[in-house]
């Protein structure tokens, strides 16, 4: 005899459907010892709006990454920001494997194809739009996070047909081997070459206005990896959490190593002369598009340690990140209309017409923004005045069994 799952069990990527026809493959965990993935998601989310306060509202007008002008602060702001899609892709599909546990093998695949389309079509829409706040988009349609969870949710519809060690071996060789294909370009490849920038090469697709900041193929990769693991991920029993984490920190000890050794693993070399500062800012300087098997190893590892530290966690904070970690998507949306609000309203401030600040963050007037400080200001008051929503909605996912709650 089966139980019915609460709704503070959904992993918040996915409803669970509640139902006794379908037998578990393990008793189910009580709901607070769930809330460690939605925490952690809640979390990445979190940092997330902060690199784009910072993309909205800096006045700083080089890539805080560039080694020769970059100092600690401005360098770790953006830095803590990596973690942000590697542990959300992540996540998500973890979340697909604990919401196949409740639905048949052709119900998920459904789900995947459907949710994946649906975000996919949302990040050339609804998402692209609140990056321009026009339709002049000179760059084109934004290609980013949520187009490569949508992509990855597609893929892993036809990888769910497999056995789940072979959905892991899927991953670890996309994760760990894409960075062999480095040096093909699209060039070489004639016709293909649009296919080949969407699986792996970032810049300008060409034959639609889209700017393809995300290619899927490793994202694919991190989101199999994480529907292979969903099972420990998910698992009540402290033995396999440590585990968990043992394996988080095998990754940060593979990260050490492999950076170190400064060859395979990043088309981004370590520098190996410098400053104490610079030397240790150009070792975790890792390429992010496409993320190379470096900076997996260094995002995921840390948030698999987490994972472990998060079971149980409570307090006022932990449970504000995990409300956030339920609502994902309308979290995403919302923050990004809300910021790109704060810089008009900010650019109009400091003098400069509404149609100035009606573009992609970069883009605004050389001498608009603010510092640091400021930054942080900004990026606090937006997380505080984003809750009450996302409060409201997790509640209203908590009560309802509308399916279309899925997809929002």
């Amino acid at each position: 005899m089966t139980t019915a799952v609460r709704p503070e069990s959904d992993s918040g990527a996915f409803p669970i459907r509640r139902t006794s026809a379908v037998p578990r493959p393990h008793p189910a965990p009580a709901p607070r010892r769930l809330d460690h993935v939605d925490l952690l998601r809640g979390l990445v989310m979190v940092i997330m709006v902060l690199d784009h306060v910072r993309g909205f509202l800096t006045n700083v007008t080089f890539d805080p990454t560039d080694m020769a002008r970059t100092d600690l602060a401005l360098f770790g702001t953006r830095w803590i920001t990596h973690f942000c899609a590697p542990v959300f892709v992540f996540l998500a599909g973890a979340s697909a494997w604990i919401a196949g546990t409740r639905r048949t093998r052709g119900e998920l695949t459904r789900l995947l194809l459907t949710r994946g389309a649906w975000l996919v079509l949302l990040e050339f829409t609804v998402i692209s739009f609140g990056w321009y706040f026009s339709f002049h988009w000179n760059l084109g349609a934004r290609a980013q996070v949520i187009w490569a969870i949508g992509a990855s949710m597609i893929a892993l519809a036809g990888l769910t047909r497999l056995p789940r060690p072979a959905v892991a071996g899927v991953g670890l060789l996309l994760v760990a081997g894409h960075n062999l294909l480095d040096g093909i370009s699209p060039e070489s490849l004639g016709g293909w070459a649009p296919l080949w920038m969407v699986l792996h090469v970032r810049g300008q697709l060409g034959v639609v206005p889209v700017q393809l900041i995300y290619p899927v193929l490793p994202w694919i990769g991190l989101m199999a990896l994480g529907y292979a693991a969903g099972p420990a991920i998910f698992s009540p029993d402290p033995v396999t959490s440590r585990r968990v984490a043992w394996v988080g920190v095998a990754l940060i000890a593979g990260f050490a190593v492999l950076r170190g050794l400064n060859g395979y693993g990043d088309l981004l070399p370590r520098l190996e002369n410098g400053g104490t500062a610079i030397m240790a800012m150009s070792f975790l300087n890792t390429t992010k598009y496409p993320p190379p098997l470096d900076h997996v190893l260094m995002t995921l590892g840390p948030a698999l340690v987490a994972l472990h530290a998060f079971r149980g966690a409570g307090g006022p904070l932990a449970r504000v990140m995990v409300t956030f970690g339920r609502v994902p998507f309308l979290f995403y949306v919302t923050h990004l209309y809300l910021v790109h609000a704060v810089a008009v309203a900010a650019g109009v401030g400091q003098g400069y017409p509404v149609s100035s600040m009606l573009v992609m963050h970069g883009y605004s007037p050389a001498a608009f923004g603010f510092g640091l400080p400021g930054i942080y200001l900004v990026w606090l008051a937006v997380v505080v005045a984003l809750y009450p929503l996302c409060r409201r909605y997790a509640e209203l996912k908590g009560r309802s069994r509308a399916w279309w709650l899925s997809y929002l």
